[in-house]
């Protein structure tokens, strides 16, 4: 076996990296961000819990929608013109939001925001891991979303820069950031290995080891789906019902969490709530290696069950913190579940389907998964408006994620395709 090769040598592990660092400057200044913006916003404008809700929603909404599209074009044309042109528009949606003075010019610029990130993050760094790796998946998924955990470990210190300095100047670096990081580095992205005369997981069939070669000439790249074929398996509408359903609890934390940690009931200060929302990505970073570990020797539906349990379990932590360990303790297990979760989920579905259209797949099943982003933060912004905490709104998400766990349970691998024909 040829680990050195993979590890040092293998362009697919620059991807990964790259897309790490993609996936840090949207999470620490957009994704986990948004709840300190939210409390500011909450402050000088008055906005209700609801009326931040609905902008989250419609933004998540607007990426769910747009995932077909984006897929189609990713299958077609590649990550890096995608992500170049969603990294400007990203850029620009900060530059305009720090002039922002009404809600409706919230609505808009956060929508561009929103847009950018879609188009320059997640969907397109996906897309191109999961072509660039097939034995190591699971890892090099995990090391790209890491990058998700490692930007939010810095939102104390943008929580500083919002209180010292205020949010319209944040919003200003932050654009600058984008464009002086997001750029240079969707210039490196690459749609497949055999775009410059590489292999997939590095490992030339030609001269491999007999166990390697083996390996290669079973993958499930040989039977790859087409994306009306995986619309008629049980597997595609079960896996993309779990990732919505686990969503209701990320989704409603990310923006949420903030709001009900400085809330009366609990009493914190931004500050302090922002080295509790910046301590789960601590866990999440461990949870994305261990997953990433497990996913690729064991069987991941199982994981991702105990993830979903892990989801609910901890969101009831922090809904009734009789004593503040409690608090605490929702960190670890909260995003130990969420870091596991995230790698395991794509790759199952490029295992399931394939990677040749895993872009135009993973497009079609967003319009799933945002039901989750869309619905958790909704349910728990109108319920703490009507009943003045986040009490009831947690325990319905956290209640509806421990029985998504049951989506992941009947995501049974689909026959071959040509069966489906």
């Amino acid at each position: 076996m040829r680990k050195p090769q993979h590890m040092f040598k293998f362009f697919g592990w620059r991807l990964a990296l790259a897309g790490a660092s993609i996936h840090a400057i949207h999470s620490g200044l957009f994704m986990q961000a948004f709840g300190s913006y939210s409390v500011l916003l909450q402050r000088e404008f008055g906005w209700t819990a609801t009326t931040l809700s609905i902008a989250f929603a419609f933004t998540r909404m607007e990426s769910g929608l747009l995932g077909p599209i984006q897929g189609w074009l990713l299958d077609r044309h590649g990550p890096r013109p995608i992500m170049m042109i969603g990294t400007i528009i990203f850029a620009l949606g900060f530059f305009l939001f720090a002039t922002m003075n009404s809600l409706t010019e919230f609505f808009i610029f956060y929508f561009l925001m929103a847009l950018g990130s879609s188009l320059g993050g997640f969907l397109s760094i996906t897309t191109a891991l999961v072509n660039w790796f097939d034995k190591y998946r699971s890892s090099a998924l995990a090391i790209s979303q890491a990058g998700f955990a490692a930007g939010a470990l810095f939102l104390p210190l943008l929580v500083y820069v919002l209180e010292n300095y205020g949010w319209r100047e944040a919003s200003i670096s932050s654009g600058v950031i984008i464009l002086i990081i997001g750029l240079p580095v969707s210039l490196m992205m690459r749609h497949r290995p055999s775009d410059s005369g590489d292999f997939v997981d590095g490992i030339n069939p030609k001269i491999s080891s007999s166990k390697e070669q083996l390996f290669v000439q079973d993958s499930k790249q040989n039977n790859d789906f087409t994306a009306k074929q995986a619309l008629r398996t049980r597997a595609f509408w079960m896996i993309s019902a779990g990732h919505a359903a686990s969503l209701l609890v990320v989704g409603s934390v990310m923006l949420h969490l903030p709001l009900h940690l400085t809330s009366p009931a609990i009493g914190m200060s931004l500050q302090k709530a922002s080295f509790i929302v910046g301590a789960v990505p601590a866990m999440q970073i461990f949870g994305q290696f261990f997953g990433g570990f497990l996913g690729d020797r064991y069987d991941k539906k199982l994981i991702l069950i105990l993830c979903m349990l892990g989801h609910m379990s901890g969101l009831l932590l922090v809904t009734y913190p009789y004593f503040s360990f409690m608090i605490w303790g929702f960190v670890p297990v909260h995003g130990i579940a969420w870091g596991a979760r995230g790698p395991i989920i794509q790759s199952i579905r490029a295992d399931y389907f394939g990677p040749t259209n895993f872009g135009t797949i993973m497009g079609f099943s967003s319009m799933v998964v945002m039901i989750g982003m869309v619905l958790g933060p909704l349910v728990a912004g109108i319920l703490a408006d009507y009943t003045g905490s986040y009490t009831l709104g947690f325990t319905i998400l956290a209640i509806a994620a421990g029985i998504g766990s049951v989506f992941f349970l009947l995501a049974t691998p689909p026959k071959n395709p040509q069966v489906l024909v």
